[in-house]
Protein backbone atom coordinates (compact mmCIF):
# COMPACT_ATOMS: atom_id res chain seq x y z
CA UNK A 1 0.00 0.00 0.00
CA UNK A 2 1.35 3.57 -0.65
CA UNK A 3 0.95 6.41 1.26
CA UNK A 4 0.26 9.95 -0.67
CA UNK A 5 1.89 12.86 1.36
CA UNK A 6 -0.97 15.19 2.15
CA UNK A 7 -0.80 18.85 0.54
CA UNK A 8 0.08 21.31 3.35
CA UNK A 9 -2.47 23.28 4.54
CA UNK A 10 -2.42 26.36 6.60
CA UNK A 11 -4.87 28.24 9.10
CA UNK A 12 -4.11 32.28 9.68
CA UNK A 13 -0.11 32.10 8.96
CA UNK A 14 2.01 30.68 6.91
CA UNK A 15 5.29 30.15 4.50
CA UNK A 16 4.25 29.09 0.61
CA UNK A 17 7.15 28.67 -2.17
CA UNK A 18 4.84 27.28 -4.49
CA UNK A 19 3.67 30.01 -7.51
CA UNK A 20 0.03 28.68 -7.22
CA UNK A 21 -0.33 28.82 -3.39
CA UNK A 22 1.61 32.23 -4.22
CA UNK A 23 -0.80 33.60 -6.51
CA UNK A 24 -3.90 32.00 -4.61
CA UNK A 25 -3.13 33.88 -1.56
CA UNK A 26 -2.41 37.20 -3.26
CA UNK A 27 -5.49 36.80 -5.67
CA UNK A 28 -8.04 38.58 -3.00
CA UNK A 29 -5.20 41.65 -3.38
CA UNK A 30 -5.98 42.12 -7.25
CA UNK A 31 -7.39 45.64 -7.41
CA UNK A 32 -7.79 46.54 -3.86
CA UNK A 33 -5.64 49.74 -2.49
CA UNK A 34 -3.32 47.95 -0.16
CA UNK A 35 0.01 49.52 1.42
CA UNK A 36 3.56 48.36 1.08
CA UNK A 37 7.16 48.48 3.02
CA UNK A 38 10.14 47.50 1.44
CA UNK A 39 12.77 46.59 3.49
CA UNK A 40 16.50 45.70 2.89
CA UNK A 41 17.59 43.60 6.07
CA UNK A 42 15.85 45.66 9.00
CA UNK A 43 16.20 49.48 6.73
CA UNK A 44 12.97 50.93 5.88
CA UNK A 45 13.83 51.85 2.17
CA UNK A 46 10.38 52.93 0.96
CA UNK A 47 6.86 53.06 1.77
CA UNK A 48 3.30 54.02 0.10
CA UNK A 49 0.43 53.03 -0.70
CA UNK A 50 -0.94 51.42 -4.36
CA UNK A 51 -3.91 50.21 -6.83
CA UNK A 52 -3.00 45.98 -7.54
CA UNK A 53 -3.46 45.94 -10.99
CA UNK A 54 -1.50 42.94 -12.22
CA UNK A 55 -1.08 39.72 -10.51
CA UNK A 56 1.33 37.49 -12.75
CA UNK A 57 3.36 33.86 -12.74
CA UNK A 58 5.49 32.39 -15.90
CA UNK A 59 5.46 35.90 -16.95
CA UNK A 60 9.77 36.68 -17.10
CA UNK A 61 9.09 39.66 -19.34
CA UNK A 62 6.76 40.98 -16.47
CA UNK A 63 8.58 43.02 -13.58
CA UNK A 64 6.94 43.91 -10.13
CA UNK A 65 7.07 47.37 -9.30
CA UNK A 66 4.81 49.39 -7.05
CA UNK A 67 3.66 53.02 -7.51
CA UNK A 68 0.87 54.93 -6.26
CA UNK A 69 -0.89 54.49 -9.26
CA UNK A 70 -0.03 50.99 -10.36
CA UNK A 71 1.30 47.74 -8.76
CA UNK A 72 2.02 44.76 -10.49
CA UNK A 73 3.14 41.35 -8.66
CA UNK A 74 5.47 38.83 -10.89
CA UNK A 75 5.39 35.61 -8.31
CA UNK A 76 8.52 34.67 -10.07
CA UNK A 77 10.06 37.86 -8.63
CA UNK A 78 10.45 36.12 -5.14
CA UNK A 79 11.61 32.97 -3.49
CA UNK A 80 8.64 32.66 -1.24
CA UNK A 81 5.23 34.18 1.02
CA UNK A 82 4.76 34.49 4.09
CA UNK A 83 1.54 35.85 5.66
CA UNK A 84 -0.15 36.45 8.78
CA UNK A 85 -3.68 37.19 9.93
CA UNK A 86 -3.94 40.69 12.04
CA UNK A 87 -5.98 41.12 15.19
CA UNK A 88 -8.55 42.99 12.72
CA UNK A 89 -9.15 39.83 10.20
CA UNK A 90 -6.91 41.27 7.65
CA UNK A 91 -3.52 39.39 6.39
CA UNK A 92 -0.21 41.00 6.02
CA UNK A 93 1.60 39.26 3.28
CA UNK A 94 5.47 39.28 3.09
CA UNK A 95 6.89 38.79 -0.49
CA UNK A 96 10.51 37.59 0.24
CA UNK A 97 13.76 37.48 -2.11
CA UNK A 98 17.09 37.45 -0.26
CA UNK A 99 17.36 40.07 2.67
CA UNK A 100 14.79 41.98 0.61
CA UNK A 101 11.40 42.11 1.71
CA UNK A 102 8.19 43.73 0.66
CA UNK A 103 5.14 44.11 3.44
CA UNK A 104 1.55 44.09 1.44
CA UNK A 105 -1.49 45.34 3.88
CA UNK A 106 -4.49 46.32 2.86
CA UNK A 107 -5.27 49.84 3.65
CA UNK A 108 -7.79 50.94 5.73
CA UNK A 109 -10.47 53.15 4.18
CA UNK A 110 -11.45 54.79 7.45
CA UNK A 111 -13.42 58.26 7.46
CA UNK A 112 -11.44 61.10 9.42
CA UNK A 113 -14.08 61.07 11.85
CA UNK A 114 -13.01 58.34 12.98
CA UNK A 115 -9.60 59.85 14.59
CA UNK A 116 -7.58 57.51 12.25
CA UNK A 117 -7.62 59.68 9.11
CA UNK A 118 -6.12 57.54 6.10
CA UNK A 119 -5.63 59.74 2.96
CA UNK A 120 -7.29 57.05 1.00
CA UNK A 121 -10.10 57.53 3.27
CA UNK A 122 -13.62 58.98 1.08
CA UNK A 123 -13.96 62.61 2.10
CA UNK A 124 -16.38 65.33 0.94
CA UNK A 125 -14.12 67.43 -1.63
CA UNK A 126 -13.24 71.08 -0.42
CA UNK A 127 -12.37 73.99 -2.02
CA UNK A 128 -11.11 77.12 -0.12
CA UNK A 129 -12.64 80.25 -1.96
CA UNK A 130 -10.98 82.75 0.57
CA UNK A 131 -8.35 83.73 -1.49
CA UNK A 132 -10.30 84.66 -4.91
CA UNK A 133 -11.84 87.28 -5.71
CA UNK A 134 -15.50 86.95 -7.98
CA UNK A 135 -15.90 89.47 -10.79
CA UNK A 136 -18.59 89.58 -13.22
CA UNK A 137 -17.75 90.78 -16.70
CA UNK A 138 -20.25 92.15 -18.67
CA UNK A 139 -20.43 91.58 -22.45
CA UNK A 140 -20.67 94.92 -24.72
CA UNK A 141 -23.80 96.55 -24.79
CA UNK A 142 -24.92 97.95 -28.45
CA UNK A 143 -25.34 101.87 -28.70
CA UNK A 144 -28.43 103.23 -29.08
CA UNK A 145 -27.15 106.13 -31.22
CA UNK A 146 -25.23 104.34 -33.51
Amino acid sequence: MSTVTPAKFFVNQGVVTSRTDMQNLLRPTLKQTVSYRFMRGRDLITHGTGWVERIVADEPDTSTYFTPISITLNIDSFEHLEFETRPDQLLVYTLVQGDERVVIEYAPMTSPDDGVGSPNAPRQLEFDTSGFVQMELLGLEAHEDE
